[in-house]
């Protein structure tokens, strides 16, 4: 392990130990409370741009694996642990937490109070930070910093997204016999991708749809095109990392496709960008919520489901004008879940296909397959 240095916009100035990658990089930090699962965070590509503080004071124990990874790559500008067990053991292991984040360009940070941290942002809120292992003088940091672009203003869907079109040939993922399940489809939907998770679209074909996931760069008539020639049935508008209101392309193309009357289904960010197509602009959380424990109410039945979620941001509560909620969040009584009143069109803020249940919320799945 070698010496980093953090400083942090509140003024902040901290030093730790690092493992993973090595150099500098500026993002904004959050906390997540989930206690497993730390690589299919690390490789969420919602956390762009992020620092992931885990309040989960072990990490590393169980090492990672090609099966539990969320997307081809990860995304996030580092983590912050309190320990890293740099000896994993399970049986599963393929390599240790630390080589994932040195392929990935990743800074891993440990030695440092997380508690802290946590404290910290719950009473300040998320904020911008630099972590170096090259630069430890504090007013050196602060000018990165200063001089850096802050999240809200950068545009991280073009670095996750696929930039090819292709057919997800995977299902649920059997626990048991440590394989997926062999897809048995009746409908097609494309996927919009803004960043999206490797579950979400094994949920979606284990509901019984063949899901065709596009770049982000797709134009919205080619999508109007397929769907007026009966080539596909609906459209997914996935999870993805950054401020929703910056996003006028993404805004334009999902308003040309609810004037088309095309079934929409979003989850997180899809569920933020149709609330803004729709004229309802989000808002930013204080420190957002990330973590694998909330407990969210199914308004329709009265059932509250465990839920994993990862946003900064939030749907106003007077879409209630064109749209019934469908689920709220038990912690904060924000909106988790929409119903729109005059299109095929639903959405979910929380992650169901995340499995912290372990799958009493992937219903949600076979909702938008019955609504095609």
């Amino acid at each position: 392990m070698q010496k980093i240095s953090l400083y942090f916009e509140n003024g902040l100035f901290l030093e730790a130990d690092s493992f993973g990658a090595s150099g500098t990089s500026v993002g904004e930090i959050v906390f997540n409370t989930s206690l497993t699962g730390y690589q299919e965070i690390v490789t969420d590509p919602s956390y762009a741009g992020q620092f992931v503080t885990f309040t989960m004071p072990e990490i590393g124990n169980v090492g990672c694996n090609e099966q539990d990874m969320e997307s081809q790559g990860a995304y996030c500008k580092g983590i912050i642990v309190r320990s890293y067990q740099a000896r994993p053991s399970n049986f599963r292991c393929q390599e240790p937490l630390d080589e994932l984040l040195q392929r990935y360009n990743i800074l891993g940070i440990t030695n440092i109070d997380t508690r802290f941290l946590t404290k910290m942002l719950r009473n300040e809120g998320a904020m911008m930070m630099v972590a170096s292992t090259e630069v430890h003088n504090e007013d050196e940091l602060k000018k990165i910093l200063e001089e850096s672009p802050r999240i809200e203003e950068i545009n991280y869907i073009k670095q996750v997204s696929t930039k090819e079109s292709y057919i997800h040939k995977s299902a649920r993922y059997n626990a048991q016999t440590f394989e997926y399940e062999k897809p048995n489809t009746d409908k097609k939907i494309i996927a919009l991708d803004f960043g999206v998770k490797r579950n979400i679209l094994n949920e979606l074909t284990h509901a019984g749809m063949e899901v065709e996931v596009v770049p982000n760069s797709i134009e919205a008539d080619d999508i109007i095109g397929k769907f007026r020639d009966k080539e596909i049935d609906g459209v997914f508008l996935s999870n993805g990392p950054g401020d929703p209101l910056i996003l006028k392309e993404e805004q334009s193309k999902i308003k040309k496709l609810i004037e088309a009357k095309i079934p929409l289904f979003g989850i997180c960010l899809g569920h933020q960008l149709l609330s803004i197509s729709h004229g309802y602009d989000t808002y930013k959380l204080k420190f957002g919520h990330h973590g694998g424990n909330h407990p969210v109410k199914n308004e329709l039945n009265g059932v509250v489901e465990i839920t994993a979620q990862n946003h900064n941001y939030n749907v106003p509560n007077n879409i209630t004008e064109v749209a019934t909620v469908t689920h709220t969040n038990l912690f904060d009584n924000t909106i988790e879940g929409l119903r729109y009143s005059d299109s095929p069109i639903m959405s979910v803020q929380h992650h169901p296909e995340a499995s912290p249940g372990p799958h009493e919320s992937a219903y949600i799945f076979g909702e938008f397959r019955a609504m095609l």
